[in-house]
């Protein structure tokens, strides 16, 4: 009587399928393959490989504040404004000409409108531009950017520094001769102040939605009211106009903040700018004719 024939299983070694010559026994839990110790991922129970590990961080929502920022997000917005500010201080050194290219002047804001937004971005030394992005980084990058996101936090700044150079304006009249080049009307105003005062408005506003203290900005922005009044050459009113419009905006984007009137956010923004532009159109339209001689 013959024996059965017996024939050996076919075994094969399990390897790790990112690195094939490393030999594995320890699987991954969520997909079963062998995984070596580098590709090793802990997990709740077990490990996971690196592939699962990614592919299940990118089914995970990021964690959103109540207004939307995503509170890990790099404050790259507020680094490209910083960025811009040091750019332009660094070429108004270079070319001091550009100054009074990009500055606000009341008296060249009708037809030269740009002069609203550029003049936020041009400072007029050292201790000045230190300060306003000392405070654009305290206050901007550090808190306000990841709660808004980066999209309702820059549209907050431009704004802001719009409101700034309005109210600038509006609180200037034309000179009654030409010889009193002293006028407001016709003193250039640069700085991020008025944008920066933009920024310590919101918080304000958003904290007090949030139920949080904003007790410490309130010394701050006492202090810098003080100085505007105390330090000459400080543009005091557009201070006013940006604490005044990073409030509005702040106070539009908390009320639309529910889904229910979230559709009303953007064109709510867009409405405080349209205001701006008519209180400027309007003021220029009320004033005197002015014509500015020898620059």
């Amino acid at each position: 009587m013959s024996e059965p024939s017996v024939y050996p299983q076919q075994q094969t070694t399990p390897v790790c399928p990112r690195h094939p010559d490393r030999v594995s026994y320890v699987r991954c839990q969520r997909c079963a393959r062998p995984v070596c110790p580098e590709c090793q991922r802990p997990a709740a129970v077990g490990v996971q490989c690196i592939d699962c590990v990614r592919e299940q961080a990118a089914t995970v929502r990021s964690a959103t504040t109540i207004f939307g920022g995503r509170v890990t997000d790099t404050p790259v917005v507020s680094y490209v404004i910083i960025g811009i500010c040091v750019l332009v201080y660094v070429l108004q050194v270079a070319s001091p000409g550009l100054t009074n290219k990009i500055s606000f002047v009341p008296v060249l804001g009708e037809s030269e409108p740009w002069r609203f937004l550029t003049s936020a971005f041009a400072h007029g030394g050292v201790t000045h531009i230190l300060f306003n992005m000392l405070a654009l980084w305290m206050v901007g990058a550090q808190y306000l950017e990841r709660l808004l996101g980066g999209a309702r936090y820059a549209a907050v700044y431009l704004v802001s520094a719009i409101g700034g150079s309005v109210v600038y304006l509006l609180m200037s009249s034309p000179p009654s001769n030409d010889f009193a080049r002293s006028s407001m009307w016709l003193t250039p105003a640069v700085g991020a102040s008025g944008a920066v005062f933009g920024l310590f408005g919101a918080l304000l506003v958003l904290n007090r939605h949030l139920g949080r203290s904003s007790a410490g900005m309130y010394a701050t922005i006492a202090i810098n009211a003080v100085i505007g009044f105390v330090v000459p050459n400080v543009a005091w009113q557009a201070h006013l106009g940006g604490l005044i419009t990073g409030a509005a905006l702040a106070a539009v984007i908390a009320w639309t903040t529910p889904l229910d009137r979230r559709r009303w956010q953007w064109p709510g923004i867009a409405a405080v700018l349209a205001l701006l532009v008519v209180l400027a159109a309007a003021k220029y339209a009320v004033s005197p004719s002015f014509v500015l001689v020898g620059g």
